[in-house]
Order: C-alpha cells, then sequence, then structure tokens
C-alpha cells in the first residue's frame, strides 16, 4: 500500500504512529538517503519544547535539522531570548539550504505548542523535572514523544510517562545517541555473538562532575526580563532566584546550575548513567528488567548545588548477573567466561584478546553496523509503527537502575526489589523516595490526574 497524498499528511502520521508493528503492510515513506529530499506531504513536523544548550548545539543542529524527512515548525522555552535564538537557529538553516519555509511559531507555554495541530512530534529538551509532565501532555495529545536525558527526577513520573505513551499508541524514544556510536554498538555486538562467552559481571563508570567544588548559599538577585522564571520551577517548589539556579542569562553554551540541584535533576549518576547504563543493559539483554538488589556507598555536595558527586555501586539480577557503576572515566566493561570487551567513551574498544576484535558478524549473526543516528531512528519509528532502538520503557528501566543505586546510598541501606509489586521489600522509607510532590499551577488537569495515578506512596 503506497501513500496517497489526498489521504492527507496528519492522517498518515496518525496511522504510521498507532499501527502495531506486523499488524499489516504500513504506509513507508522512503528515507531521504534514498531519495535525496523527501516530498514535503511526508514530512514529520518537529515541535522543541525547550531551546537551551542541548537542544540547540545537538538537537537542532546535529539532529532534526540535517534530516529531510522531518521539518522543525515550533519552538518552545520559558526563556525568551533562548525561544528567539531556537526559531533564529531553525530558519537560518533552512533559508541556507534553500527551502521554502513560512517561519517556525513560537510559543511561550507548552501547552500553546502541544496544542497545536500541526505538530506531530515533540523533542523535549527542558529541565529533568519538566520531562514527566511535558510528555505525558504530549502523549495524551497524541503527539510522538523524543525526550532527553536523564528521564525524569521521581520514579513514579517516569512510570506515568510509559504509561501515557502505551495508551495513546505513540512513538516514544529516549535521546541518548550513544547507540548510534559505532564502536558502543559495536561492544554489544560482539557480547550478543557470545564471542566473550556466557556473561558473567559488566562494570560501568561515568565521570564525575565537571563544575569543580560545590557552590554555597547565594544571594537572591532579580529575575532577568527574559525568563518567565516561575514557569521555570513549574512542578516544583517556588524557592528565590538566583543565576546558579537557573542558567547564565544570553549564553546559550554555559554549562547550568540546574544540573546539581536534586529539585531539577538527579545528578550525575542518572545524567552520565542514562548513557552508559543503556548500553550495559543493552549488552545484558536486562533493558525490561530490573535487579533485585542494589547497595553502595556515596558522597554529596552541600549548599546550593547538593547532588551525589561520588558513588560505588554494586547490583544483582534474578539470574545472579552482576553490575558494579561507580564514577571513573566514561566506560562499560563486559566480563564473560571467555573474555572481556570494554568500550570507553567516544570510541576507545578493547579487549582481553586481539582476536575478539577482529570478529566479523556473518549472516546469521548479529550486526548493528547499519544502526541509525538518535533522530534518524525516532523519525523511522513514527515512519513505520515499530519500536525504536530505546523505547521510552528502555529508558526508563535504565533511569531505575540508576536512581535505585541513589535511594540506596541516601538510606545507607541493601534494598530489595520486588518486581512483582514494583517497591522495595520491607522498605517503606525507600518506598517513598519513589515519588516526590509537584505544583500542579503549570501542568492541565489531564496531566495531574495521569501522573497522580502512578504517584501513590504504597506504604503498608
Amino acid at each position: 500500500m503506497k501513500y496517497n497524498d489526498s489521504v492527507g499528511r496528519r492522517n498518515f502520521m496518525k496511522k504510521a504512529g498507532t499501527i502495531t508493528a506486523g499488524a499489516v503492510a504500513l504506509p513507508s515513506i522512503v528515507p531521504a538517503s534514498v531519495l535525496g529530499k523527501t516530498a514535503p506531504g511526508n514530512q514529520i513536523n518537529i515541535g522543541m519544547v525547550g531551546t537551551g544548550r542541548q537542544a540547540i548545539n545537538v538537537n537542532l543542529k546535529r539532529g532534526f535539522l540535517t534530516l529531510d524527512n522531518c521539518r522543525v515548525v515550533a519552538v518552545n522555552d520559558v526563556d525568551s531570548w533562548r525561544m528567539d535564538l531556537g526559531a533564529k537557529t531553525v530558519n537560518d538553516a533552512y533559508a541556507k539550504a534553500g527551502k521554502k519555509y513560512d517561519g517556525v511559531k513560537k510559543y511561550d507555554d507548552y501547552r500553546d505548542l502541544v496544542a497545536d495541530k500541526d505538530v506531530d512530534a515533540v523533542m523535549i529538551s527542558t529541565t529533568d523535572h519538566w520531562h514527566a509532565p511535558v510528555a505525558v501532555a504530549a502523549a495524551l495529545a497524541g503527539k510522538h514523544v523524543c525526550m532527553e536525558k536523564a528521564f525524569t527526577v521521581a520514579p513514579m513520573h517516569g512510570k506515568a510517562v510509559v504509561e501515557a505513551v502505551k495508551a495513546k499508541g505513540v512513538t516514544g524514544r529516549l535521546d541518548s545517541e550513544f547507540r548510534s556510536i559505532r564502536k558502543m554498538n559495536r561492544a554489544v555486538e560482539l557480547v550478543h555473538n557470545n564471542i566473550i562467552g556466557k556473561l558473567k559481571e559488566v562494570i560501568v563508570g561515568v565521570p564525575g562532575e565537571l563544575n569543580g567544588s560545590a557552590l554555597g548559599p547565594q544571594e537572591t538577585t532579580p529575575v532577568p526580563k527574559e525568563l518567565n522564571y516561575d514557569m521555570w520551577l513549574g512542578p516544583a517548589f517556588p524557592v528565590p532566584y538566583t543565576m546558579q539556579r537557573v542558567h547564565e542569562p544570553g549564553n546559550i553554551n554555559s554549562r547550568p546550575g540546574w544540573l546539581r540541584i536534586s529539585d531539577y535533576c538527579n545528578g550525575m549518576i542518572t545524567n552520565w548513567g542514562a548513557h552508559l547504563n543503556d548500553i550495559a543493559l543493552w549488552g545484558m539483554k536486562k533493558e525490561y528488567e530490573h535487579p533485585v538488589t542494589v547497595e553502595g556507598t556515596g558522597t554529596f555536595d552541600q549548599g546550593i548545588w547538593h547532588t551525589i558527586n561520588k558513588f560505588n555501586l554494586d547490583y544483582e539480577y534474578a539470574d545472579g548477573l552482576k553490575l558494579k557503576y561507580m564514577i571513573d572515566v566514561p566506560f562499560v566493561k563486559f566480563i564473560g567466561e571467555d573474555g572481556w570487551v570494554r568500550i570507553e567513551y567516544p570510541d576507545k574498544l578493547s579487549a582481553s584478546n586481539q582476536a575478539l576484535l577482529d570478529f566479523k558478524p556473518g549472516k546469521n549473526d548479529v550486526s548493528f553496523e547499519e544502526t541509525l543516528s538518535d533522530k534518524a531512528d525516532f523519525l523511522k519509528g513514527i515512519e513505520t509503527g515499530k519500536p525504536t532502538l530505546e523505547p521510552l520503557e528502555v529508558g526508563y528501566n535504565v533511569y531505575m537502575l540508576t536512581i535505585m543505586g541513589l535511594i540506596s546510598i541516601t538510606l545507607n541501606s541493601k534494598l530489595t526489589w520486588d518486581q512483582k509489586t514494583g517497591q522495595f521489600v520491607g522498605d517503606n522509607a525507600a518506598n517513598a523516595m519513589l515519588t516526590r510532590p509537584f505544583r500542579e499551577k503549570w501542568l492541565d488537569k489531564n496531566v495531574v490526574d495521569w501522573m497522580n495515578k502512578y504517584q501513590e506512596v504504597r506504604m503498608k
């Protein structure tokens, strides 16, 4: 069945986003690499929620703006300077490419962007504490969802995202590019082809904080005129403004302070952990499984920046497979009965024996050589209705791995997880940390109701 322009882009996109893989012969958009360009009627319209450093420098310039089967049609940010920069980045890119374009729409409220009928999919590049509310709102509106890591700041909020995406049948993807890095997926390729034998243990390292020492109390200062600070806080509790809590005004390249404040981000344990632990779980084939035990040690910064700065964690799965996770250089090491393979970011691949790295997959072997980029993979998921390479459910499970470790360290306790109940066994304090309250001021009632459904503290 071929795509008929008379059907209309919106109906086509709706069908592509809701039909399950393998059910019928799906209409298909021929990849841009084949045609050279994609007809306008076949393009997927993207709305950018958040236009900060990652959104502009990576998700736009190195992502959607390089692909011909999509068009960025709308941008949103609570900082008008950043939103204007995002719009200019899009408009300039399309003008330079000689593409006919009426100009990107600008929305200072994400709810208006989500309600735009011309938007097929959203790219969420906000602070972590806004990920879940925006994702749930988008899914409930029938939009496909690509979401930055780390997944969220509270497991129950993340569960609401997964269930909303599943209930509405839209395509979802966690926006980690690591599976698309050839040396990363090459390491997993070797493991999946049993080149190192049965897996016994996996070790993961992530870098420590990049900003040096912790930051003490800061003076309250006036809110910049371009920033809607109340909406930036959104579901978090009200606190006085200081630049070190948010981001540097008028500078898209500076590292924001919110990355080190637990109200908005869980810290490097979940941030970089979303990349490397995803590779680990992919190689372990544990993407849809939680560990049964976790224990470890760690230390936290003090002051306005107070996320975890050092940690060493040990996990065990039901089949006895062990995972170690620590602050180190960014790497994943797979240890099997017949040798080991280690990949250090971005592309330093090593092994216990050079012969292991010489393996070339045959016709019947696992190969990831043709893996798409993260953005192209998201668009392909929309086009085909098939799961993306990192569905949001997988992204949520990676987040759960890291947050279980954070909870264990915070409580200084070895924790046992019950997969059936979705709770820690006999630990009310740990179960209480699976959720956190939020303000409802900036959230639609439907979003609040949906998130409340998965935000109960289930204590006996």
